[in-house]
């Protein structure tokens, strides 16, 4: 019996790292601060002001290959009328989609990008 409870409190232990390491690898926005110092004559640093700065998510630049995920897209849209656009008809089992500026042709089923057209909408 000792030696199933020392066995346990040992999975524990070691179990117990792994876990944290899956959470700290979670990602995350770290908010940035901003810290306002005057310098006085007599040679001392005073702080005046300090302000937290609020990153925006992380949006990014889209690539073929990469798989599509709308909550970094800025400015998410579907495009319907992608002729408008002046966009090719979109393969069976792809649409277009809107992010910031950029139009991305993604795959419906697996959401993997098959053309990033910069600069098309407008």
């Amino acid at each position: 019996m000792k030696k199933l409870i020392q066995g346990a409190l040992a999975i524990a232990l070691t179990a117990s790292p792994l876990a944290l390491t899956a959470a700290e690898a979670a990602p995350f926005q770290r908010d940035r601060q901003v810290t306002t110092v005057e310098q006085h004559r007599d040679g001392r640093q005073v702080v005046t002001r300090r302000t937290v700065v609020r990153q925006q998510p992380g949006y990014h630049a889209w690539r073929k290959g990469q798989r599509f995920d709308r909550r970094y897209a800025r400015d998410y849209r579907e495009i319907p009328n992608y002729r408008a656009y002046r966009l090719n008809t979109p393969p069976r089992g792809y649409h277009w989609v809107r992010s910031g500026n950029d139009a991305v042709l993604v795959a419906l089923t697996s959401g993997v990008i098959g053309a990033v057209i910069a600069n098309a909408v407008r």
